[in-house]
């Protein structure tokens, strides 16, 4: 989200837990503590967080985490759609729309470092539409665009 967003976050991360607890109970898996607290940390903002910022809180939550806990939460998060991976900051963020089946698309402001996630289904179908032509069989789509946002951009022309 841009920071200049206003949404009732509290309200947009308890979505977030709620649906992946309907989500692994419909699919037969389990939400363990252990995944909704790293989830629930994740969602916390629309800031990035990487793999050892989760550990640290961790283990200041509940002592001694091990880092294997933490990848293998991250893991299951994201095969399951309630996390996303943006590849370029090496880092986390939760998806807030994990109950509609979509292409992954990022706005990354090196600012604030917000990440916005874009859920248009017309860039997924531009994405597919151009790959299937050119005969490639994608594993994964996901684009990740870095720039300014629109609250950083209009304070920097202040």
């Amino acid at each position: 989200m841009t920071a200049s967003h206003v949404h009732d976050h509290a309200s947009c991360r308890s979505e977030a837990l709620d649906a992946a607890r309907r989500l692994t109970e419909r699919r037969g898996l389990r939400l363990t503590e252990t995944r909704a607290r790293v989830l629930d940390i994740v969602a916390e903002s629309h800031t990035p967080i990487g793999a050892y910022d989760i550990l640290q809180r961790l283990a200041g939550e509940r002592g001694r985490a091990a880092p294997p806990t933490v990848y293998r939460a991250l893991g299951f998060l994201v095969e399951q759609g309630f996390v996303h991976r943006i590849d370029t900051l090496n880092a986390f963020v939760a998806c807030f729309d994990a109950e509609r089946s979509h292409d992954a698309g990022f706005l990354i402001c090196e600012t604030c470092k917000t990440v916005e996630e874009i859920a248009d289904p017309a860039l997924g179908e531009a994405m597919r539409k151009t790959v299937s032509a050119r005969g490639f069989k994608p594993r994964r789509t996901v684009v990740e665009i870095s720039g300014t946002c629109a609250a950083c951009a209009a304070k920097a022309a202040a």
